[in-house]
């Protein structure tokens, strides 16, 4: 009878420390305390990639400023929140990712824009998926970054670009010889590498000329070599390693031939020591923002952008440009919530925020207007919406950064 009793106690106390543990170890809401709506990035503020993570922070900062002049004057359709926006450096590292995530989440960020790159928003999305953090990445461009429901994209995903850089080369270059320098040891570049392949016509794809590099790679003396007869070169890797091939080129790879490559050749022109007007060819990529727009939306932000920042030290590209939007959209999002009863402040949790944010991006009436994209209403803007898997839907363009035979 006493064992009995005891091994009833013993269950009693166990359920009990069961409820405990559950009550007090659940979801800690670190935002409780916040007096700001707080959005956090995670991005290489340092490093080789740096003219990426800075181009964001800026720019998502310029949002900010904006949006919260508009919810100071007050009027209809506004919140009556202020926000905040952090960004911490990960070097473009995934191993500092758990370090930056944490920091960010226990200071009380509720939404957040990912990660800038690829690799570390591969660390990042899982443990914002832990705690179902709402993401929308301006230029994070995996295929599996918006792998969980709460993760959306701004930028197109790499196999978008393969494909897009495809449909481009299958009507404009048919008859020409195709080069691919392409990093091996890169998901980024594989990823759009392969797509590139599976979309581009077979009459393209015979007599394809292809050269590849690893990470620690960078004399690329045999790369040129194999590719310097080649009409256009598609270039999906990084602007550094592109500034290289194109240095060691010089006078190898015929004059009139095209650099083509995706988002990671934005701020190709504006890295210390490389001066790519000695280039010849010309240098272009797909793009979801015109860098040198002159009229509409596109200009007005280019022209706030330079207006507060450095134009020679902290440049802007589509990345920045892509924060902005996002910013922006989340932004519009909540907006619509509100105007569809869903109730929140500055204190909601994350993922209470990631519930109300994902049904609005996921919604067939929410198309935003923002300044990524090909321009397609009246003021400039473009149209821009999202499918369920999170990847984005906008009209790309092509960016030419510098025009053939214009060295100097």
């Amino acid at each position: 009878m006493k064992k009995t009793f005891a091994k009833l106690l013993c269950l009693v106390l166990a359920v009990m420390l069961m409820v405990t543990c559950f009550v007090s170890c659940g979801e800690t809401n670190y935002a409780e305390n916040n007096t700001k709506i707080k959005i956090g990035v995670s991005g290489p503020l340092s490093g080789g990639a740096a003219v990426y993570g800075i181009a964001v922070k800026n720019a998502a900062q310029i949002a900010i400023n904006e949006i919260n002049a508009i919810e100071a004057a007050g009027g209809a359709g506004t919140l009556g929140m202020q926000f905040e926006f952090v960004a911490k450096d990960d070097e473009h590292k995934a191993t500092n990712v758990s370090t930056t995530y944490s920091s960010l989440y226990e200071s009380g960020m509720q939404i957040s824009l990912g990660t800038v790159t690829t690799a570390p928003g591969l660390e990042f999305k899982e443990l914002a998926n832990d705690d179902n953090v709402f993401i929308l990445t301006p230029s994070a461009s995996g295929d599996d970054i918006p792998e969980y429901d709460n993760a959306f994209q701004m930028c197109f995903a790499d196999s978008n670009q393969g494909s897009a850089s495809a449909v481009y080369f299958n009507e404009n270059y048919q008859g020409k010889q195709i080069g691919i320098f392409y990093k091996s040891d890169e998901d980024y570049s594989t990823g759009i590498r392969k797509t590139f392949l599976d979309a581009l016509d077979a009459s393209l794809k015979n007599g394809i000329k292809e050269a590849s590099f690893q990470e620690g790679d960078n004399d690329f003396s045999s790369q040129v070599e194999a590719l310097k007869t080649c009409d256009v070169i598609f270039m999906p890797i990084y602007y550094t390693p592109a500034s290289q091939f194109m240095t060691k080129g010089k006078g190898i790879v015929k004059d009139d031939a095209i650099y083509y490559g995706c988002d990671g050749l934005d701020g190709i022109d504006a890295i210390d020591g490389f001066d790519i007007t000695t280039v010849p060819q010309e240098v272009s990529y797909l793009s979801h923002f015109n860098s040198g727009a002159t009229t509409g939306a596109a200009k007005t932000f280019i022209d706030k952008y330079n207006a507060a920042y450095n134009e020679e030290t902290e440049p802007l590209n589509q990345f920045g440009a892509a924060a902005y939007d996002c910013v922006w959209a989340i932004y519009e999002a909540l907006k619509v919530a509100k105007a569809n009863g869903k109730e929140f402040d500055v204190t909601t949790s994350p993922a209470d925020f990631s519930e109300i944010l994902t049904e609005v991006f996921t919604s067939d009436n929410f198309t935003f207007h923002g300044v990524t994209g090909k321009a397609v209403n009246a003021d400039g803007t473009s149209n821009i919406s999202w499918s369920d898997d999170g990847f984005v839907n906008k009209e790309a363009v092509k960016y030419v950064v510098k025009s053939a035979n214009s060295a100097q």
